[in-house]
């Protein structure tokens, strides 16, 4: 199931996105949330009548890094043993066709091409053969980067998790092997990503392992899986665009910071 966050008349809700072609595709509105049991209400509004929104509004957003070997390799890092987490804030997320404003503090940004994983269920300590069980499904993500001041500072906060950078969407798909999917982003059309999630180095399983050792995952939180190689800049009036095979595409445009 495609589950989608929408506004409507002033109202926010969820539903399940129905229909394969893109100009024919429907919401039937969900009576309740999707992180508990729910019916599709059988009231149907067509998609190109509501705004996305974010699929979710996570607590938090846990990215890990240097995840597939040839990025790393791309921006002279070396391959960490062991997952490597950093966070950005709810403050950070916005949705497909929301703008990417272009920081004021940098010169340099950057696009990456992930898949997401949404959280269903609050949990930690989660072994590794019950991740599934935690799971509610996939989105596509931008880790929208300052490189200039991820290269200046020693951590990334302001790098990695300033206003409108980190796009998700447009819709979180419910079945989904995460194991073999293929990643592309496009800038203005032209391919600057492609790569596969069995290029990562830590799969989707050991990353929940990993940092549910560490802390309680709630219902809606976000997990960035790292990105594949061809990552470069992005400039004001750049359509980028992520597409990840079974999800969908998620497109976003840089603006000026207003």
């Amino acid at each position: 199931m495609r589950i989608a966050r929408f506004s409507i008349d002033g109202n926010v809700a969820f539903g399940a996105v129905e229909g394969d072609k893109p100009d024919e595709l429907v919401l039937d509105i969900i009576k309740g949330i999707p992180f508990a049991d729910f019916e599709l209400s059988g009231t149907k509004v067509p998609l190109s009548k509501v705004r996305l929104l974010p699929p979710v509004l996570p607590n938090k957003v846990v990215a890990f890094g240097r995840n597939y070997a040839e990025h790393a390799k791309e921006l002279g890092n070396e391959v960490p043993e062991a997952p490597f987490a950093f966070f950005k804030p709810s403050t950070s997320v916005i949705g497909t066709g929301d703008g990417i404003a272009y920081p004021s503090f940098s010169q340099e940004l950057h696009h990456e091409a992930e898949l997401a994983v949404v959280i269903g269920r609050m949990c930690r300590e989660v072994p590794r053969e019950r991740v599934k069980d935690v799971i509610l499904g996939y989105t596509c993500a931008n880790d929208i980067t300052a490189r200039d001041v991820q290269r200046r500072e020693k951590q990334w906060a302001r790098a990695k998790g300033f206003d409108t950078s980190c796009p998700l969407g447009p819709w979180v798909e419910t079945d989904l092997d995460p194991a073999d999917l293929t990643i592309q982003l496009t800038v203005n059309g032209e391919q600057r990503q492609l790569g596969r999630t069995s290029e990562m180095i830590h799969p989707v399983e050991d990353l929940i392992v990993n940092i549910s050792e560490a802390m309680t995952l709630l219902p809606g939180d976000v997990i960035l899986t790292g990105t594949p190689a061809g990552v470069g800049p992005l400039r004001v009036g750049d359509e980028v665009a992520v597409t990840i095979e079974g999800i969908g595409t998620l497109t976003n445009k840089v603006i000026k910071r207003g």
